[in-house]
């Protein structure tokens, strides 16, 4: 990591440090290091978040097709949830490391608590949403009848139960944003651990717990990730983060909250667009029948676990980003973006080529039906020929947004999604009857666009002045 002589034991030392978070410093000394502390542990926590997703699919795969279906459907409605969460996260990521930069510990803890009260306020509105009208969000998206009354109490805890989705984002942005990467990792070991364990006894039922189906999975990651945001709580008030909180904090202060939303509004947007988007593309998606959907489902499930570690390295780029011009490094700062962008690369691309040889064997794993596996690995195979421009694409943007420059990316999400990708997949999936192929080259091509938009306007600097 320096340059001394490179050797596996000193690679599993300083796997140890970055798993531990014994290493706080990422402002002086060798980038590459900092790179390595930060997203090492950024990396196993996103490893985590999509082994559970694999593995929640492989469990409601035994159930019905109509049960992966429903998950397909559900979350393309939840990403909105998450895009709010996620922009409100960056806010707290970009807020929080600028001011650890700036070696303002108390400002950061005023933003830690505003972010977790803005997340409460909007988690619970959207959950009194879901929890009441679950069957009509489903048939808003072109759900069959007999998909509904089999899915819907799946959709009616997930969403109805979204803070705990929100708290586990924004707690961990802070944590990340304080350069405590090893704690939101420790988190979703904790959050996700207990998931893959309580899914199959509340979906297939175990002693006194009776058969849930589908709506178990949804029962099963409530409680897992409500265990953790209480773990997350127990760290930020009485653990060994750099943010320690008191009681005298758990006050509303309007000037923090009011710079987090104005910081978080270009976040939402941004992720909105780009969540709308899938949720159009899945609405495309349904007019081709649940096996179809389900393969793609599926598809989008295995990219996950790939693309999950690549934003862990994003996020690490983030953080670095927005530690360094808190302290007045900006050239710092745009170094330790190219060079994690160029240590992405080589994962995504090497991720690819597995993709490419061996996708209709990993979809096969989840569901044997020849549809699915036939779509699924076509899926596969079409987005993992973008991969390499992916892996720039997410640092480069989250490097923007780790500046606090939030409106830059929302911007190019809007030109490379909503003008591009969208219009592009109804007219080559539905007007020239490409089918679900359409659907899978307007994802692959929107990506590359953007990835050629976002270092375009990346090597311009403006993002190096945005103060926040």
């Amino acid at each position: 990591m320096s340059s001394q002589p490179f050797t596996i034991k000193k690679l599993f030392r300083y796997f140890w440090i970055a798993v531990s978070g014994k290493e706080t410093e990422f402002t002086t000394g060798s980038i590459r290091k900092a790179i390595f502390m930060l997203s090492i542990p950024m990396i196993l926590e996103m490893l985590m978040e999509s082994i559970f997703a694999l593995v929640d699919i492989a469990y409601v795969s035994q159930v019905s097709v109509n049960a992966v279906a429903t998950i397909g459907l559900t979350e393309s409605v939840i990403t909105l949830v998450y895009a709010v969460a996620i922009g409100l996260s960056m806010a707290a990521t970009a807020v929080v490391a600028r001011r650890v930069g700036e070696k303002d510990i108390q400002g950061a803890r005023e933003a830690a608590v505003q972010a977790i009260f803005l997340g409460i306020l909007v988690a619970v509105i959207v959950g009194v949403i879901g929890f009441l009208f679950n069957k009509e969000i489903l048939a808003l998206m072109g759900a069959e009848e007999d998909l509904i009354e089999e899915g819907h109490g799946y959709t009616k805890w997930l969403i109805g139960g979204n803070i705990t989705i929100m708290l586990l984002f924004l707690i961990n942005a802070i944590f990340r944003g304080a350069g405590d990467a090893s704690i939101a990792m420790w988190t979703l070991v904790l959050s996700n651990g207990l998931n893959i364990i309580l899914d199959p006894i509340f979906i297939f039922g175990l002693g006194p717990v009776p058969e849930y189906g589908v709506t178990g999975a949804a029962i099963a990651t409530n409680i897992g990730r409500g265990t953790a945001v209480l773990f997350q709580l127990g760290i930020l008030f009485f653990g060994w983060g750099k943010i320690k909180l008191i009681v005298a904090d758990v006050v509303l202060n309007a000037k923090v909250m009011l710079n987090l939303i104005k910081v978080s509004l270009g976040g939402i947007a941004q992720f909105l667009i780009g969540t709308s988007s899938w949720v159009f593309l899945m609405r495309i998606m349904s007019e081709f029948g649940s096996e179809i959907l389900a393969g793609y489902t599926i598809a989008i499930r295995v990219m996950m676990f790939t693309l999950m570690p690549s934003w862990g390295m994003s996020n690490a780029a983030a953080t670095l980003v927005g530690q360094n011009l808190g302290a007045k490094q900006p050239d710092r700062a745009e170094r330790s973006v190219w060079k994690t962008g160029k240590y992405n690369a080589f994962f995504m691309g090497f991720v690819s080529l597995i993709y490419l040889l061996f996708a209709k064997q990993i979809v096969g794993w989840f569901n044997a039906t020849p549809a699915v596996v036939e779509n699924g690995a076509l899926c596969l195979q079409i987005i993992a020929a973008g991969y390499v421009f992916y892996a720039y694409g997410m640092v480069v943007t989250q490097a923007f947004n780790g500046s606090g420059d939030t409106q830059t990316p929302t911007k190019i999400n809007l030109i490379s999604f909503w003008t591009y990708q969208l219009p592009l997949a109804y007219v080559l999936a539905l007007v020239l009857d490409f089918g679900a192929l359409g659907v899978f080259i307007a994802i692959t091509t929107a990506e590359v666009l953007l990835a050629i938009i976002a270092i375009v306007w990346f090597k311009k600097g403006n993002w190096k002045l945005v103060k926040v």
